[in-house]
């Protein structure tokens, strides 16, 4: 869910949209650029110094080496088709063959990590169309208590994909290749695709009697909360430990039940965090089953045969690290790209008052995390990280990272918006604000040269705010 600014209007965002597309060359049309320029939808880059970065020299950049290593071996065994399709996954799989080579005689310690991630990448700050900020939440992995045959006490069962449930185009899909979006149902006949069960068709049994069931937990909570992380570590009855993580989801879209809470009055917006909606669940278990049921999406997991002390595996295939890995919209970004996360976060305290500075190497996904600056923060495993995680939902700055090989200025560059006046007159105020917004767009409507044209266009200066008007 990503955050809307006030200061920005629809006019402003189509006519910046605009202005970015035609400074594209046009399908087809040769140029003598190189190399070519990425592109983003719905998305702004304004490309930054390493030194210009707020807290980019104190981090320990051996960590997120480390992290970015596990990356590296999954987009070393990518394909040379896949190297062809997509120029980002490219210029990472170069970059992941000077990772390897530089800790041949051992890990690297953190100023020269430090030194790999400023030789290869060039730091770029992103955001949406129109905004300033991007939009963070945290994960976690539960621990539940379970078993793996159907009892009074262990009732609620976790579900395997099933066979019928489909993506339209994909004839087989890899478990973490099922796609966040698009035309996701339930096949009739060959090729029909119909909507899926939703999660109350799904809890009344629906899917029961077909051999689906991984296991069966106490606690229908329990269960909802496993599906919102995507992964769970499951206690057994017999003292041995499941593990299970995401395969696929419904296709229907995710709803966040907090906001009902909110809207009826029970929690305020700045209360709200997991802790909150789970306690008021427990004090209200049939008006729970009915807050639960308000999201029909449902997920579907997978036994992972991973041990006790591993951690579990993202969409990327390779293990989470604790407070270094991120969930991003793998429609929008190349997994193994590293991401400068910039917050204010409820870490410390239920008070987002700690700051979070931190280089993250994107390595999941989830199918509520939607949008060019938008991350899941994986936290770890176990009640107490997965309080902290359940409290995070805060704006953060992100500035990724780009393989020095692709040029992510080779064209017009769209800045970060003005911030709209308060002017006491609004229609001096209006007027300023379009005088300012011309500054920024005039520019972009001269013919370039080439596509690598590079257009510097600076952040407008703040403008100062009028005194409110009085009502």
């Amino acid at each position: 869910m990503a955050v809307r600014s006030r200061f920005t209007t629809p006019r402003l965002a189509a006519a910046l949209g605009f202005f970015a597309a035609t400074m594209t060359p046009a399908a087809g049309q040769e140029t003598n650029a190189a190399p070519a320029p990425i592109k983003f939808a719905n998305a702004q880059i304004e490309p930054l110094s390493f030194s210009g970065i707020d807290g980019w020299a104190t981090d320990d950049h051996a960590i997120a080496f480390s992290a970015f290593l596990k990356s590296c071996k999954a987009i070393l065994n990518g394909t040379k088709a896949s190297r062809a399709a997509r120029p980002v996954f490219a210029a990472l799989y170069e970059v992941c063959q000077r990772a390897e080579a530089a800790c041949v005689s051992g890990p690297l310690n953190a100023a020269q990590a430090r030194a790999f991630f400023e030789e290869n990448f060039r730091p770029v700050r992103i955001a949406p169309l129109g905004e300033n900020n991007g939009f963070l939440t945290g994960y976690y992995e539960p621990v539940v208590e379970g078993a793996r045959y159907p009892s009074y006490d262990y009732s609620v069962p976790l579900y395997r994909k099933p066979s019928n449930l489909a993506a339209a185009g994909a004839r087989k899909l890899a478990a973490a290749s099922f796609p966040n979006a698009g035309k996701i149902g339930r096949k009739f006949g060959r090729r029909k695709l119909l909507p899926y069960y939703d999660r109350t068709e799904i809890e009344e049994g629906v899917l029961a009697g077909r051999g689906l069931e991984i296991c069966y937990l106490k606690d229908p909570i329990d269960a909802f909360f496993a599906q919102i992380q995507g992964s769970a570590r499951v206690k057994l009855d017999t003292g041995q430990t499941l593990r299970v993580n995401y395969e696929a989801h419904n296709g229907l879209p995710y709803t966040a039940v907090g906001k009902f809470l909110i809207d009826r009055g029970i929690v305020t917006k700045e209360e709200m965090s997991m802790d909150r909606i789970r306690n008021w669940m427990v004090a209200n278990p049939e008006e729970g089953k009915e807050l639960r049921r308000k999201n029909r999406s449902f997920v579907f997991f997978r036994e992972t045969g991973l041990a006790e002390e591993d951690e579990p595996v993202g969409a990327q295939g390779v293990p989470l690290t604790t407070g270094r890995s991120i969930a991003v919209d793998k429609s929008i970004h190349v997994y193994g790209t590293p991401f400068w996360i910039d917050a204010d976060l409820p870490i410390d305290s239920e008070k987002p008052e700690t700051k979070f500075q931190r280089l993250m190497i994107a390595q999941d996904t989830g199918s509520a995390i939607v949008g060019p600056a938008r991350a899941d923060i994986y936290f770890g495993s176990g009640e107490k990280l997965g309080s902290i995680a359940g409290r995070i939902k805060q704006p953060g700055r992100f500035v990724m990272l780009v393989p020095n090989k692709l040029n992510p200025v080779a064209t017009v560059q769209i800045p970060l918006p003005p911030p709209r006046p308060t002017a006491a007159d609004p229609k001096e105020g209006e007027k300023r604000y379009a005088d300012e917004v011309a500054e920024i767009v005039q520019p972009l409507i001269k013919p370039a040269a080439t596509a690598a044209t590079v257009v510097d266009v600076p952040l407008p200066k703040p403008r100062p705010k009028a005194a409110p008007e009085r009502t």
